[in-house]
């Protein structure tokens, strides 16, 4: 308790529980493995990941991953079935900052997809690695 009491102590201890919190409810919820991007292209090289894209057709359009479908997460529940041919590959859903897709990943293991995984910091991370964009639409 003294070290907590002693002048920014009480910061840095109150950081820790809300981000273990936060560590907590991300695993609670089942979001999905994330995988940095460069994970992301060994699973795409390798195993033949499907991408999934789960932002609003505005977003998508301004670019995606290469060959990346596009699903919004407000649509994912009601088309899974779409999906059902991938259920035994790797899955990698996207969005712009990581949250969207993490929901998105809840979506997808609830519906039985085992291999789901979230890119870590979405597109804005994919971008910041320098990988390639794509405008076309699949």
């Amino acid at each position: 308790m003294e070290f907590i009491q002693q002048d920014w102590n009480w910061a840095w201890a109150t950081l820790a529980a809300v981000s273990g919190t936060l560590l907590l409810v991300t695993s609670l919820r089942g979001g999905g493995r994330g995988v940095s991007p460069a994970q992301a292209t060994q699973l795409i090289n390798r195993e033949d990941a499907v991408v999934i894209d789960v932002r609003e057709a505005g977003e998508y359009n301004a670019g995606h991953l290469l060959d990346a479908r596009h699903i919004p997460v407000g649509e994912l529940a009601k088309r899974t079935a779409e999906l059902e041919k991938f259920k035994d590959k790797p899955i990698i859903l996207n969005c712009q900052s990581g949250a969207r897709s993490a929901s998105a990943c809840s979506i997808l293991s609830k519906a039985g997809f085992a291999r789901v995984h979230n890119l870590e910091g979405g597109i804005a991370a994919w971008e910041q690695a320098g990988m390639p964009i794509s405008r076309k639409r699949k």
